[in-house]
């Protein structure tokens, strides 16, 4: 016998797939491949196990589907079908009370003949029974195909291993050959996947999910349809074999700790184990019976609507009623006369492993990973794969992906995620500054027109306003009205001044200053009060930038003017400077009040000033803004004036290239 010619017996539907990763974790030899956002099943690794579908919850992967194939064959009136009917068919169809209603509606589709495959699973259960008790290999059942696949593939040293004797599917079909002639075509119906490959010898597989659609489709229903009971031979104890420990029943052997040399286990986990220390030598005298899933009735071919329990009750109640009406030495007659029937089976190595990549490959990955040191291997499984090295070696393979790391993808999400507060931020900072900039443009514009046209008629009136003051005597009162007079066209005339500086595009006079000193200098030109302190803080080790001197000197002024007169109670003036090697930054702050949220937007607008009428023009913090902008700098502030959010007061930034 050699395995069926059938290529993607589980495949992707695109579009559906998700990429959680469940199929990878549940693929007990990782045939999953991660190609553009999607979770494919590679038909060359994969052993039909079927776990990827069972777990599947957008039915992103799916079975190859015979239905059609079924069909053709039984509306073909020159072809003899025969339906070769699984023994985990009660744990599927629970809702018929008689088994015989359910092969009526299996043999309404038009099947010829009905049979049990748990007769087949009798005639190898003898077969078992001589073999263990002749032979000192450990043994692994063959009955599970998806075993096989997982030995010849993955472990192909243990080929020899595996028992040469059929499984109770292709028992059966050669019995139903053997009655009913070589040209029939036999249909395998159960709950298995990997049944679809496992031999050569069955023309197609429905697995029981299929067989739904196709009693739903050709409108087949228990009332009408006429009962009927499976074609002979009947079977005995064979019914058993869906259940683990099946097979223990029918060879009459125990997995018992003390006495027994059985062990038995189902899941994909387990059954990689076991075998595993098989090889390792790890195990000795002792056969393993393996299932690749918790038994058959648990199959990717069943639905899901029973629980495990539940199943395994309605197998037992089945069997007991089946023995309770089995005519025993019928049966052993039956079992007898089919004793000449070939049952042999061998195996080929089929080895798909993959030479595993250097070390130092896998680490650097691990590295880009942010896997440094072993405690950064969490091994979560997040990815699918059981450690972070197996995941490393599947990137290097090409069918991982490094992202498919939770950790690693979080990591570099929260990077992601500060990079775009950054950036928001520096665009916020960059959309304000020019808001700042288009402002001061408007109004550069319309203050130099202002302050040109506001020269001439101030001149007239300080001239004049002097003249008058000279003529009259000091002890007359219009003398201290003119000086009032010349008081305020002063102060007009220095805000016009002011326009003509803010309005004006100077150009910079750079030079190579002492920052330090410079802002040591600006101090000397601003009246101190003695309840401040002034302290001036450098870190630089070298001071030296270019910069225009007398531009910068109104800068430290008006702000060390603004720090002070924000301070009436007194407090600290702090003036911090520190650099790097292309640029300097320069802290100006206060233990003032501090500005407002509400006015925060507005420092740097012309004309709008917090002090009282008399005290402010509004032009100081424009002309400071301007003139660190021609520097190609920038100037930032930072208040608060809310006592309960901690301590008040303002700082302004400046950031200036060397």
């Amino acid at each position: 016998m050699g395995h069926a010619n059938r290529d993607n017996v589980v495949t992707t539907v695109k579009g559906k797939c998700r990429v959680c990763f469940t199929c990878v974790r549940e693929c007990p030899v990782k045939a999953i491949k991660i190609i553009d956002g999607q979770a494919e099943v590679l038909s060359d690794r994969c052993i039909g196990c079927g776990n990827c579908v069972s777990v599947c919850s957008q039915n992103a992967k799916v079975a190859l589907n015979l239905k059609d194939d079924v069909e053709n064959l039984l509306n073909d009136e020159n072809k003899k079908v025969v339906a070769l009917l699984a023994p985990s068919f009660p744990a599927e169809f629970t809702e018929f009370d008689d088994y015989k209603t359910f092969v009526g509606m299996v043999r309404k589709l038009g099947f010829d003949k009905v049979l049990e495959v748990s007769f087949g699973a009798d005639l190898v259960a003898r077969e078992y029974q001589k073999l263990l008790g002749e032979s000192n290999v450990n043994f692994i059942n063959s009955d599970c195909p998806a075993i096989v696949f997982y030995v010849e593939h993955y472990h192909p040293e243990l080929i020899n291993n595996l028992t040469p004797i059929a499984s109770p599917m292709v028992a059966i079909a050669r019995v139903a050959k053997h009655l009913h002639g070589e040209d029939i075509y036999t249909v395998f119906i159960g709950p298995c996947i990997a049944k679809k490959a496992e031999s050569d010898e069955i023309n197609e597989v429905l697995t029981f999910s299929e067989l739904r659609e196709l009693f739903e489709k050709n409108d087949i229903s228990p009332e009408k349809i006429e009962p009927s009971r499976f074609d002979e031979p009947e079977s005995g104890m064979g019914a058993l074999f869906p259940l683990s420990r099946g097979l223990l029943h029918n060879v009459k052997k125990s997995d018992d700790i003390i006495e027994g040399n059985m062990i038995v286990d189902a899941g994909q986990n387990n059954m990689r184990e076991a075998i595993k220390e098989i090889e390792n030598g790890e195990i000795e005298n002792y056969n393993l019976e393996l299932l690749c899933c918790k038994g058959c009735i648990m199959g990717p071919g069943m639905s899901d609507r029973n629980n495990y329990y539940f199943k395994w009750s309605q197998i037992s109640k089945y069997v007991k009623a089946k023995l309770q009406d089995l005519n025993v030495e019928k049966w052993k007659k039956n079992v007898e006369k089919y004793i000449e029937i070939d049952l042999s089976q061998t195996f080929s190595k089929r080895d798909r492993r993959e030479r595993l990549p250097a070390e130092s490959d896998v680490e650097k990955v691990l590295k880009e990973m942010g896997k440094v040191n072993e405690s950064d291997h969490l091994n979560c499984g997040a990815c699918g794969y059981e450690t972070c090295f197996d995941h490393a070696v599947a990137v290097l393979q090409g069918y991982a992906e490094e992202k498919m790391c939770l950790p690693f993808t979080i990591e570099q999400l929260h990077q992601y995620i500060e990079e775009l507060n950054t950036t928001n931020e520096k665009l916020m900072s960059t959309k304000q500054e020019l808001k700042h900039s288009e402002k001061l443009a408007h109004m550069g514009q319309l203050s130099a027109g202002i302050a040109h046209e506001l020269n001439n008629p101030l001149g007239v009136i300080t001239m004049y306003s002097n003249i008058i003051m000279d003529e009259l005597d000091d002890n007359d009162q219009k003398k201290e009205d003119a000086k009032l007079i010349v008081e305020q066209a002063e102060r007009c005339k220095k805000i016009v001044s002011g326009l003509l500086n803010f309005a004006r595009k100077n150009k910079l006079k750079v030079q190579e200053t002492d920052i330090v000193k410079l802002i040591e200098n600006s101090l000397s030109s601003v009246i101190i009060p003695d309840n401040i302190e002034v302290n001036i803080n450098s870190d630089l080790e070298n001071p030296r930038m270019r910069i225009d001197n007398e531009q910068m000197i109104q800068v430290f002024t008006n702000l060390e003017k603004n720090a002070i007169e924000a301070m009436p109670g007194g407090g600290k003036l702090n003036i911090c400077v520190t650099g790097k090697e292309d640029e300097v930054e320069i802290r100006v702050s206060d233990t003032g009040d501090g500005i407002s949220e509400e006015n925060k937007n507005k420092l740097f607008t012309p004309f709008f000033t917090t002090k009282e009428v008399g005290k402010g023009t509004g032009i100081g913090l424009p002309l400071v803004y301007g003139i660190i902008k021609m520097h190609n700098g920038k100037i930032t502030v930072n208040s608060n004036a809310d006592a309960n959010r901690g301590p008040t007061g303002t700082e302004f930034i400046i950031t200036l290239p060397r």
